[in-house]
């Protein structure tokens, strides 16, 4: 029996998706796209790696504010 992951599934729609001509996108797609986008944060968010994200895009935000000052 083969299991997929929904989350790996979603990410594999987003990079066909964001692979395809800005200029030939409607706006109701666009919307489907940030859904997407949305429901895979959602997924990833609890996981070992969504934890990793977290802590690597907070340390950037903290070094671009500490050299702001």
């Amino acid at each position: 029996m083969v299991t997929i992951d929904v989350a790996v599934l979603l990410a594999v729609i987003i990079m066909l998706r964001l692979g395809r001509r800005t200029q030939a996108r409607s706006r109701s797609d666009e919307k489907l796209t940030v859904l997407i986008v949305l429901v895979f944060g959602v997924l990833v968010a609890p996981t070992a790696f969504g934890h990793g994200v977290l802590d690597v895009v907070g340390q950037v935000a903290e070094g671009i504010t500490q050299s702001s000052r």
